[in-house]
């Protein structure tokens, strides 16, 4: 009888670690796609070499937005993410700064992305995926400043 106790003992204590820290006797949490991308976004807009997040499109259109009074910047622009209970899976595109390593870039954002996330929401990140999509050279803002001071 004793053996049969343990085993119940031990099957509850297993269903209390797969829980995860999101549920608990007292409730579930649960937290929205649109969360785990904002956290991802702003942890990978920390490492120095990223330029931007997002393709072209994005990035036009988030220029745009700029001009716009009151507006701002979307802090998930070039994040897309899957969350389910437990684990949350993130996908980044991205613009690096010329000269900096693309490797060392991307393994800098992993990291940070996965504390980042996993240290808020108690999701465990099982991927991170970046598409380094272009590269921003240094001539360019000078390009843009003279074309925007050409006609007032």
């Amino acid at each position: 009888m004793a053996s049969t106790t343990d085993s119940a003992a031990k099957s509850q204590d297993v269903a209390k670690i797969d829980a995860g820290p999101l549920t608990s006797s007292q409730g579930t949490t649960t937290v929205a796609d649109v969360v785990v991308q904002k956290i991802a976004g702003l942890a990978t807009r920390e490492i120095p070499g990223v330029h931007a997040l997002g393709g072209g499109a994005a990035r036009a259109f988030s220029a745009l937005r700029e001009r716009i009074p009151g507006a701002t910047a979307s802090a998930g622009q070039g994040v897309s993410v899957e969350v389910g209970e437990k684990q949350a899976a993130v996908d980044l595109q991205i613009v690096v700064e010329y000269g900096v390593s693309i490797a060392d870039v991307a393994r800098s954002i992993r990291r940070n992305v996965i504390s980042a996330v996993e240290g808020m929401t108690g999701l465990e990140v099982v991927e991170v995926n970046i598409n380094v999509g272009d590269l921003h050279l240094p001539d360019e803002d000078d390009e843009t400043s003279a074309e925007s001071g050409r006609v007032q």
